[in-house]
């Protein structure tokens, strides 16, 4: 599924490059960059996110296998390696990333069944009528919902989210705001933490920290905080006057 929304990528994004005057080799080079980079920052963010347990356990820091893979961390590590490559390139990073963002999303949407293939990144226990629900096999629940058959669809909230996310991106906010580089990438960032703000709470595996002697979701935290910032940084972008110069970069 990585590699089915990886081929997403790639198609959609050589497409919308296109419009931006990007080759088709920069936006592939780039998003094969990205995809190697992704992994390695979602790993590493998980990772320090787990140190408790990983400090001691020192040989399973790269064993991905294993599952523990942050989107966060993610689109830090993407970012990062957008940033080196388009400057070695000589290409405008902002509408790269455009580009990539408005892309992002359907990749997202795809990869999620990956969780339903392996009954993982479901939700709380829903009773047996519940309309939209998903068996997880015996071995596989919690200890404290052994008793239940049928959970949240999580995954399945998630992969409809981006792919709504996608369509707003893709067909509407990249050609609207073509002026205005970076912005598509802030409304990504802001609609799909939005998202996990709504899905989260119902997740029953989701990666808890201790502040102030409370057990908080660090997702939670790190979406609120990657959606203030995309909002005020889309209200700042929206309020600015295009300098002449920005005009030729994007």
């Amino acid at each position: 599924m990585f590699a089915l929304g990886f081929v997403c990528v790639l198609v959609t994004g050589t497409r919308l490059g296109k419009k931006f005057g990007f080759k088709d080799e920069d936006v592939i080079n780039c998003a094969l960059l990205n995809f190697v980079a992704g992994v390695i920052g979602a790993r590493l963010y998980f990772v320090a996110l787990k140190w408790d347990y990983f400090c001691h356990h020192l040989d399973q820091i790269g064993a991905t296998w294993l599952g523990g893979l942050s989107i966060h961390g993610g689109v830090i590590g993407a970012m990062i390696a957008t940033a080196i490559f388009c400057r070695r390139a000589g290409i405008s990073f902002f509408s790269m990333c455009d580009v990539l963002a408005a892309a992002m999303p359907l990749a997202q949407a795809v990869g999620r069944w990956g969780n339903f293939f392996n009954s993982e990144l479901f939700g709380q226990p829903v009773p047996d009528d519940f309309p939209i629900k998903v068996f997880i096999p015996p071995q596989l629940r919690p200890d404290t919902a052994k008793s239940f058959s049928y959970f949240h669809a999580t995954f399945l909230y998630e992969s409809v989210w981006d792919l709504l996310l996608f369509l707003f991106l893709y067909f509407y906010v990249v050609r609207k705001f073509k002026d205005k580089p970076f912005f598509t990438s802030l409304v990504y960032i802001a609609g799909y933490n939005l998202g996990r703000l709504l899905i989260e709470p119902l997740r029953m595996d989701s990666i808890m920290v201790n502040i102030a002697g409370n057990a908080v979701q660090s997702p939670m935290i790190a979406s609120a905080l990657c959606l203030f910032f995309a909002v005020v940084g889309m209200v700042i972008l929206l309020m600015r006057k295009k300098p002449a110069q920005d005009k030729a970069l994007s």
